[in-house]
Formats: C-alpha cells, structure tokens, sequence
C-alpha cells in the first residue's frame, strides 16, 4: 500500500509538472500579498522516519529515512537500508551551510551531490527570504516565487495560501524539479514526493507513524 501510495505522487507530482511550465509561468500575472504564509508549510522535523525509494538513472535504492532537528538546531538525514547500512548522512545547518558525513562511493559524484542538496533544501524550506518573494497569481493558483542563482523556487498554494499544492525549481521558464508534501500532522508531511524532469531521478517518501 505504501508503494502504491508513493508511486501515485511521484505520478500526480509529474502532472503538476507538465501543468506548470512554461506557459503557465509565462500567464502569471504579478499581484500584491504576504509570504509569510508559507511558514505553516515548513516542516518541523523534530524527529520523523520515512520509508524511501529512490531511482537514480535506473539505480534503485530503498530503505529508511531518519530526520532529526539536532540541538544546535541543524538537521541531519540519514538513509539507510533494511539492515542499517548507511546510504548517506547528512547536515543542514540553521545558516545555509551543508556537510557531507558520509555517502557511499556509488552515489559520491558532484553532480548528484548537489541534486540531493538542493532536492531536500527545496523540502526542508529553511533559507526562505520573504522580502526577496514576488507573488503571481494564475487561474485558481498562487506563485511564490524566490530568484535563485540560476532561475526561481516556486511555491504554489491555492488562493488563500491553506494548501500547499507544489513545490517547482524552475530554470529559465521550465520546472525542472517538482515535490509534494501531503497530509501534514504536526506540522510533519505525511508523504513526499520529489521527482526531475530533465532525467530519471525520483524519491518517495511515506512516513512510519511513532
């Protein structure tokens, strides 16, 4: 059931993507408002475990996610399999930074270094600068979007900012990554999807209830 349930994102989350290129970004139409309201979407992991699939390029990884807000307030994830051999381990800090504990050679490759850190930067939604936020409205959507280095992060919710429907890093007009985080308890997503469109790379993510 899990499986299902996380296949079933991955596949709503690519829609999304196809919903929201390029030609609804070039249909949003700038409009006043307050960003501030995505923070009741920021995940608070105190501590949370996830069941995980991920496929990188055809490779298939599985096991368990643990994240954990450490007491100097970064947050540490680590992937694991069934037997409790460590896929990666790594930390955000509350200042942007990001290290690499450990990461198996397979999967030791700049390239996917850097997809996985700005993957879960995208989840965690730590580095937030409201006032860098413009705000676009298209149909029964809203737009939040921050400029990156290379492009935007958009967060779409509906009109009254109460659901978050997509997270999409765009570049140039194009999402190039989209996740979902459904069915929040506590301030924790129950599911997560994260899914590229310019390469077969997705991870799921089902939460095991404490």
């Amino acid at each position: 059931m899990q499986i299902f349930l996380i296949r079933y994102l991955l596949l709503s989350s690519g829609l999304l993507v196809l919903a929201g290129c390029s030609s609804s970004y070039r249909q949003l139409q700038a409009v006043e408002g307050n960003a501030s309201c995505l923070d009741q979407f920021r995940p608070q992991f105190t501590t949370a475990i996830y069941t995980t699939q991920v496929n990188i390029t055809g490779n298939y990884l599985s096991g368990l996610l643990f994240i954990k807000t450490m007491p100097d307030s970064s947050t540490r994830l680590v992937f694991s399999n069934e037997m409790g051999i460590s896929f990666f381990d790594f930390e955000f800090d509350p200042r942007g930074g990001f290290k690499v504990h450990y990461i198996i050679k397979k999967m030791n490759r700049k390239a996917i270094l850097k997809t996985l850190r700005q993957d879960f930067e995208l989840v965690l939604m730590r580095s937030l600068n409201m006032n860098e936020a413009r705000i676009f409205k298209n149909n029964d959507r809203m737009y939040y979007s921050f400029p990156q280095k290379k492009g935007s992060n958009y967060y779409i919710t509906d009109l009254n900012c109460t659901t978050m429907l997509a997270i999409e890093k765009a570049s140039g007009k194009k999402a190039v990554v989209t996740v979902v985080m459904k069915d929040y308890s506590k301030g924790i997503p129950d599911t997560i999807g994260i899914s590229h469109t310019n390469f077969p790379f997705t991870i799921g993510l089902k939460r095991l209830q404490q």
